[in-house]
């Protein structure tokens, strides 16, 4: 992407965008809590201290640490999402500030935040080098930075790649290469006096059968309502059938429920000295 003009990086921005503002985010991550949680409370985060959530959705994690009396501030690029957090965060009652902004250009000072996180978000955007100097920028040097990337291997990598030919952007690195050991040492590991990778699991619970998780999916999140949208009947049916068949060769619960375990590269750093 490096080559890619300014022209092309707008319209490359732009389709992102549309993509991640389809479907319902919030209501689709509603059932990725537990997890969410499980990532959550393994980091150590000392009261009063400023986290960013980037790539913060409708504030599933930041909301979190909120209720844990975090300074918390949360961005994404799909503006309807943000909007959807700040409401959340208003009707709790909770000081969680949100705004629509880039991964690759953070609108904040140096040294802003003593926790930098990203849970399943900043591994999407196109230009990881940009995201990973943006990262390791804003945090204190002794500040954590600690991610959640989808593995290639893993379940979710395995899903995006029956999908990714109807949206994957021209040239753009696959998201999934944040959940790559090695890539993620390059990206960040100049910048971290200390750096922890490790393989966990993620569980993907539905109180219904295989086939209506995939309708759910089309529906609500983003990513898959866009690969669905161009299709015609035959295509889609073609689809659903590849999806369908990878959600039940994986579902660990009865016929009448889901229960799948996808991988994910948990990064936890500690940022260096300038």
């Amino acid at each position: 992407m490096t080559n890619a003009t300014m022209g092309e990086m707008e319209g490359l921005k732009a389709q992102l965008k549309k993509i991640w503002t389809a479907g319902d985010y919030d209501r689709f991550s509603r059932f990725m809590e537990s997890s969410a949680r499980e990532f959550y409370e393994r980091l150590t985060i000392a009261p009063g201290s400023q986290l960013l959530d980037v790539g913060c959705g409708s504030g599933q994690l930041a909301l979190m640490a909120a209720k844990d009396g975090i300074k918390v501030t949360g961005v994404d690029i799909a503006g309807n999402l943000v909007q959807r957090a700040q409401v959340r965060a208003q009707a709790e009652g909770l000081m969680a500030q949100f705004q629509e902004a880039d991964a690759e250009l953070l609108p904040f000072g140096d040294a802003s935040f003593d926790v930098v996180v990203s849970l399943i978000g900043a591994m999407f955007a196109p230009r990881p080098e940009l995201v990973a100097r943006e990262l390791l920028r804003v945090c204190v040097p002794g500040g954590t930075i600690a991610m959640a990337n989808w593995t290639p291997q893993g379940f979710v990598g395995r899903m995006f790649k029956a999908v990714s030919k109807f949206i994957a952007p021209s040239g753009m690195p696959a998201p999934v290469l944040w959940g790559d050991e090695p890539t993620v040492r390059e990206r960040l590991g100049h910048g971290l006096s200390h750096l922890n990778l490790a393989r966990r699991e993620y569980l993907f619970s539905y109180p219904f059968p295989p086939s209506e998780v995939v309708e759910f999916f089309r529906l609500y999140y983003g990513p898959m309502n866009r690969a669905f949208a161009p299709l015609d009947d035959e295509g889609q049916a073609r689809l659903r059938q590849e999806l369908e068949s990878l959600w039940g060769a994986h579902n660990q619960a009865g016929p009448d429920c889901t229960a799948v375990y996808a991988e994910y590269l948990e990064v936890i750093g500690i940022r260096g000295e300038w």
